[in-house]
C-alpha cells in the first residue's frame, strides 16, 4: 500500500465484544479495503496496535497516510509513530473533503452492506464484518477493471467458495463451508444494490460548481456534524448556517471560509458538495 486512507464508521449496536465503530482502511491505488472492529474509546496506542498487526504486518509501511480529524489520529502520539514509520501524514478537510472522498464512498457502501447483515446478526455483526471485507476486495471496481484483490496480487483469488467463478468444481464441504458461502452470497447482493445506489446519488448530486475569493457561502449541515461542530441540534436546527466569506481556495474543490469567533475551534476548509 503506497497510500492509506482510514477514518471511522460509527454508529453501529454495541457487539458482545465492546466494538461499535468501524475502522476503514483503503489503499488509494488498488482500492482494497480493511474493516477492522474498534470502540470509539480505544486509545492512539490500541489502534496504533492494530494498524501495525492489520495493516503494517500484511502490506508493509505506506509511504503517505490521508486521515479523518478524529482526536486518536491529531494526537501528539499518532504524529510520531508516523514518523518513526517515515510515513507522511495529512488530514482531510470537513465536510465530504476530496481527500477523504475514496473513503467516504466505501464508508457509505459499507454502511448499506451491513445494515442488512445487523438486521438478522443485531449485536453481532462484526462476525460478518470478515466477510464483507472479502466480498467488498474482490467485487468488480470499474475504475480498475478488476477487483482491488486482483489488483494487488495480479490474479484473482482462488477460494473454495463459488468455484464456479473461477472455473473450478463448485465444493460442498462441512457446514462451515456452506455457512460462509450463504453469508457472502447475501452480502454481495448487499454489495451489489449498495453500489449501485451510491453510484445514483454520485450521478445526481454532480456538480460543476466554482467559487471565488470575497464570494460568500453558506454551509450545508447534517444532523450529526451540526451536533458536534456546531453545538445546534435537534429537527429544528438551521439546514444552512452563514453566509461566511471565501478567503483563500483551497485546490479544485476546497475553499477556506472566513468563520466568526464563536466557530474557531471549526476546521475552516469545506469541500463543495
Amino acid at each position: 500500500m503506497g497510500e492509506n486512507k482510514y477514518g471511522f464508521h460509527c454508529g453501529f449496536a454495541r457487539t458482545q465484544k465492546g466494538y461499535n465503530s468501524i475502522w476503514v482502511v483503503v489503499d488509494r491505488l488498488t482500492k482494497v479495503a480493511h474493516f477492522i472492529p474498534v470502540n470509539t474509546t480505544y486509545s492512539g496506542a490500541r489502534l496504533a496496535e492494530l494498524y501495525i498487526s492489520r495493516i503494517v504486518c500484511l502490506h508493509g509501511v505506506p509511504k503517505r497516510i490521508i486521515s479523518d480529524r478524529g482526536s486518536q489520529f491529531t494526537s501528539r502520539f499518532w504524529e510520531q509513530l508516523h514518523d518513526s514509520l517515515d510515513s507522511k501524514l495529512r488530514f482531510s478537510t470537513a465536510y465530504h473533503p476530496q481527500t477523504d472522498g475514496q473513503t467516504e464512498r466505501t464508508n457509505q457502501i459499507l454502511e448499506d452492506m451491513l445494515r442488512a447483515c445487523a438486521i438478522q446478526y443485531e449485536t453481532s455483526w462484526d462476525k460478518s464484518l470478515p466477510y464483507t471485507e472479502f466480498s467488498y476486495n474482490n467485487s468488480y471496481q470499474a475504475s480498475l477493471k478488476k477487483s482491488p484483490f486482483e489488483a494487488l496480487y495480479g490474479r484473482r483469488c482462488r477460494t473454495p467458495l463459488f468455484w464456479n467463478q473461477t472455473r473450478e468444481k463448485q465444493v460442498f464441504g462441512p457446514d462451515l463451508i456452506r455457512d460462509a458461502e450463504q453469508q457472502i452470497k447475501m452480502v454481495r447482493e448487499n454489495l451489489r444494490v449498495a453500489q449501485s445506489r451510491q453510484k445514483s446519488y454520485a450521478d445526481v448530486r454532480r456538480r460543476d460548481l466554482t467559487f471565488k475569493v470575497d464570494d460568500f457561502v453558506y454551509l450545508k449541515m447534517s444532523p450529526m456534524r451540526g451536533i458536534r461542530r456546531f453545538n445546534m441540534k435537534g429537527k429544528l436546527a438551521p439546514r444552512y448556517i452563514g453566509p461566511f466569506k471565501i478567503v483563500e481556495r483551497k485546490g479544485e474543490v476546497a475553499y477556506k471560509l472566513e468563520l466568526p469567533s464563536n466557530l474557531s475551534g471549526i476546521h475552516n476548509v469545506f469541500h463543495v458538495s
